[in-house]
């Protein structure tokens, strides 16, 4: 199994359809509430979010960031130095317990790094859907990526 693609194998205004998907559970959310320390009652309290605007448990937000970031790596990081910078994160509609997500990425920009000349740096945004194709979060990433050899 290829693991990651290396500088040259980015091509700008290339979209990449992550394999991977995710349905994110209630352990998930109650374990990513606690690792956190985000005990904010709408991530885990039933009764609570019933008042609440939607009504049900909300999934949080950097947990959909994180598997997100996650689903990625195979495709986009797994020759990676190092992420530099993530930028423009956007949560643009609720994720709740049992949705799947899905990940696409779009490579917006490459350019070799100015000091190591085996590497270069690789600008991506990334695009979440829940399963019913509503996109629920975006983000853009600059990663530092190996050439090859």
């Amino acid at each position: 199994m290829s693991y990651g693609m290396y500088y040259e194998e980015f091509v700008p205004g290339q979209v990449i359809e992550h394999d991977l998907r995710k349905t994110i559970t209630e352990s998930d959310n109650n374990m990513f509430c606690l690792l956190t320390m985000n005990h904010h009652p709408v991530h885990c309290d039933i009764e609570y979010a019933k008042t609440h605007q939607h009504g049900r448990i909300l999934v949080v937000g950097t947990l959909v960031f994180s598997l997100a970031v996650g689903i990625t790596v195979q495709d986009i990081s797994g020759h990676a130095v190092a992420n530099l910078e993530y930028l423009n994160v956007k949560h643009l509609a609720p994720v709740f317990l049992n949705d799947t997500i899905h990940v696409s990425s779009e490579i917006l920009a490459r350019r070799e790094s100015r000091t190591k000349p085996d590497r270069g740096i690789v600008h991506v945004l990334s695009r979440v859907f829940s399963q019913n194709g509503q996109e629920v979060l975006s983000f853009e990433r600059k990663v530092l990526v190996f050439k090859k050899g």
